[in-house]
């Protein structure tokens, strides 16, 4: 990793073209090798020498030069002088490998340059960069070195403390950070060896193979389970605790509610209301009301905590709710956008308690048409907190409390699907992983939790108000102009890996209409249906959703594709997602006719609340795998029914049926035969038997050893 002794700037390098294409336009009927340009320039180490001959291949390749004989040079007379250098760099964001090497991802989506350890110049995984390029070797990929860093992706790195006396290092827990971190004793901040801290780099000298750092928090004994998930937090950079500042304005707000905020809202104390939330939610930030209109309507009520009353710009809980940008849902903890007084206490939308919402209100019928609309700051007071185990019950028996008017809201919400599919909404359904776990976070069971009635029920009253707001505020009259407001967008699909998915799905027997966005939605839903209990079933929906283009906040409009609305927000999470509360913001000043935000303003908090829920959502994914590792330490040597859910050059992914706990048999252990990898057909075939381990085959398989730290397990193929 340390950086060589003459290697060049990037402004240097782009110089020393210039310099060795000077050479051969001064002596035009000249033809030179390399080491007769190098003398010319007063080159004599080796390295230089060796740069300038991959300069003067790449002019050949560019052809600025011809060959005028083997190994000898000279300028292109007829177009040379003419044209511009062609472009030598590129920037883009690197994929770091275990080993050292890497691969950058150009900015402009081209074919990826691949990097030698050599060559990396201390850039780290995730780090914007600029790549200067070598000349394409024929039947090679793009290669190149990093000349400069653009912008640092990771403040901080997890990991356990070696230490000696007067110095320790700290091995990173992630496989993306190649080297380990230099601690002098004087940084270690009372870290003893073995225990797991977050460090920051601090220096990185040019001639050290190694950065030097500090650390700034010690989190304890490695397998804890709050140290645990603490590290993973720490990993994706998140705060791990709010300032004293925050906490301090959070408890200074009184309980009770001021008489003079009651009379500026609309009061719906009286009127039947509910949240449905899971049964272990310890926030409660959406309820929906109900009321029998004179003319034979419903009016119904989605109410959202009113967290813009309490928060507001530029306060310290603002800042910090923004850096956030959401909370992180992990095993067995929330780890809140905001201090527990306000998510848990003064914005949770609890059982009896007269709470302040922001509220889309509709007059609708059962057939789910709207006739009238409504939005404003309103007081609630739920009649009763439901699990969706207990409105499923009701779902499904026709029994129990309130049931009448659970059903009619279960019956405008299936109307409402029924309208969207129509329309031609895709149906992505996954499974969510669940746990049971003990008194101290270790898990005893693993269950699969399915969405049910009483999940698509509040799914359906949330998506028609997000929906109905991005409307309201985005869809002006001819005469209007739409203020700036945040979306929540959805591209359509990449036409490249569309296609690649739908190859893929007529190698495995399943086919997907592509003809039009309502044909590909039906084909699509279609598809879901059909694998529903299949061993491919969980590779097929995350290829498909890797297909699909990932949905993201902007002030940019495009409408989201996968819901098939033109318009679209969120609004019914400010609790939990800064960009709803930016649209509670927006939405009010629009409503009172205030002046717009600014765009420019508003862009870069979208962009990077995006960032924040693409690292919460890695966050949730990295908790699940510890869990499932830490739940098969004690099956080692055990055997399970597993379904084969993905393949790959080092060996065969399984899935334990019934609790998907992923593992690798490795291609190395299969000693009854040599395997190779049939990519096309995503399967492994042994080369003399013929032996074949296919997508979504039914296996045994038996536990064979557990990186608790890594978050992998390996089984061996029983039969």
């Amino acid at each position: 990793m340390a950086k060589k002794k003459n290697s060049l700037s990037g402004s240097e390098k782009n110089t020393f073209v210039q310099t060795v294409l000077d050479i051969f336009r001064k002596n035009p009927a000249g033809a030179f090798n390399y080491k007769q340009v190098a003398s010319k320039l007063g080159v004599i180490d080796r390295a230089s020498k060796d740069l300038v001959r991959l300069i003067i291949d790449q002019l050949y390749m560019n052809k600025e030069l011809v060959q005028a004989k083997r190994g000898k040079y000279r300028i292109n007379t007829q177009d040379s002088v003419l044209r511009e250098m062609v472009k030598t760099s590129i920037t883009g964001k690197v994929d770091m490998k275990q080993t050292g090497k890497a691969y950058v991802i150009p900015e402009d989506k081209t074919e990826d340059v691949f990097i030698s350890a050599t060559n990396t110049n201390h850039a780290l995984h995730g780090d914007v960069v600029k790549v200067f390029l070598f000349p394409v070797r024929k039947g090679h990929k793009r290669e190149g070195e990093i000349i400069e860093i653009l912008r640092r992706n990771k403040r901080q790195f997890v990991g356990i403390i070696e230490s000696s006396k007067n110095f320790a290092f700290l091995t990173p827990d992630s496989s993306t950070m190649p080297v380990d971190l230099f601690i002098p004793a004087s940084k270690l901040m009372g870290a003893k060896k073995g225990q797991k801290v977050v460090a920051i780099i601090t220096e990185w000298p040019a001639q050290s193979a190694n950065p030097f750092g500090e650390v700034i928090r010690v989190l304890g004994k490695p397998g804890e389970d709050l140290v645990e998930m603490q590290s993973i937090l720490a990993e994706i950079d998140f705060p791990l605790s709010f300032s004293p500042v925050a906490e301090k304005e959070a408890a200074i707000f009184p309980a009770k509610i001021p008489e003079s905020e009651e009379q500026k809202r609309r009061d719906f104390r009286e009127t039947f209301t509910i949240t449905i939330d899971p049964e272990d939610a310890k926030d409660f930030d959406d309820a929906i009301s109900l009321a029998l209109m004179k003319n034979g309507h419903w009016e119904v009520g989605v109410h959202i905590a009113d967290v813009s009353y309490y928060v507001k710009p530029g306060s310290a809980i603002d800042q910090e709710a923004k850096e956030r940008g959401t909370s992180v849902y992990m095993v067995g903890r929330t780890i809140p956008m905001l201090p527990e007084r306000l998510s848990n206490e003064l914005c949770s939308l609890k059982q009896g308690e007269d709470r302040l919402c922001f509220s889309a209100v509709f007059e609708m019928d059962e057939m789910a048409k709207i006739y009238s609309e409504w939005y404003g700051k309103t007081m609630i007071h739920s009649n009763r907190r439901f699990s969706y185990e207990e409105v499923q019950k009701i779902i499904e028996t026709g029994e129990g409390e309130f049931e009448k008017e659970i059903s009619v809201f279960n019956k405008i919400a299936v109307k409402l699907r029924d309208l969207r599919f129509q329309k031609g909404s895709f149906n992505f359904e996954t499974q969510e992983v669940r746990f049971r776990l003990d008194e101290k976070g270790r898990p005893l069971d693993i269950f699969i939790r399915e969405m049910k009635d009483s999940n698509k029920l509040i799914e359906e009253f949330m998506l028609l108000a997000n929906r109905k707001v991005a409307e309201h505020v985005g869809k002006k009259k001819e005469n209007q102009t739409a203020k700036t407001f945040v979306y929540r967008v959805h591209d359509t699909p990449n036409p490249e890996k569309l296609e690649t998915f739908t190859q893929f799905l007529e190698r495995i027997g399943f086919k997907l209409k592509i003809s039009s966005k309502k044909s590909l939605a039906d084909s699509f839903n279609k598809l879901f249906q059909d694998i529903k209990g299949t061993g491919a079933e969980n590779m097929i929906e995350t290829i498909a959703i890797r297909t699909m283009s990932k949905a993201y906040y902007t002030t940019n409009n495009i409408g989201h594709y996968g819901l098939a609305f033109s318009y679209y927000t969120h609004f019914t999470s400010p609790i939990r997602r800064y960009p709803d509360l930016m649209v509670h913001r927006l939405l009010f000043d629009d409503m009172h006719h205030l002046p717009g935000a600014q765009k420019e303003l508003i862009e870069p908090v979208c962009e990077h609340a995006s960032e924040m829920e693409r690292k919460a959502v890695d966050a949730e994914r990295m908790s699940v795998k510890y869990k499932q590792a830490e739940y098969m330490l004690d099956k080692i040597g055990k055997e399970f029914d597993a379904v084969i859910s993905g393949v790959s050059k080092w060996g065969i992914f399984a899935e334990i049926t019934g609790t998907k706990c992923e593992g690798m048999i490795r291609l190395r252990d299969l000693d009854d035969d040599y395997y190779f990898l049939d990519e096309e057909n995503y399967q492994i075939i042994g080369q003399r038997r013929g032996h074949r381990f296919k997508l979504g085959d039914k296996i045994r398989i038996r536990v064979k050893r557990i990186d608790l730290a890594r978050k992998q397990i390996d089984y061996d193929w029983v039969c």
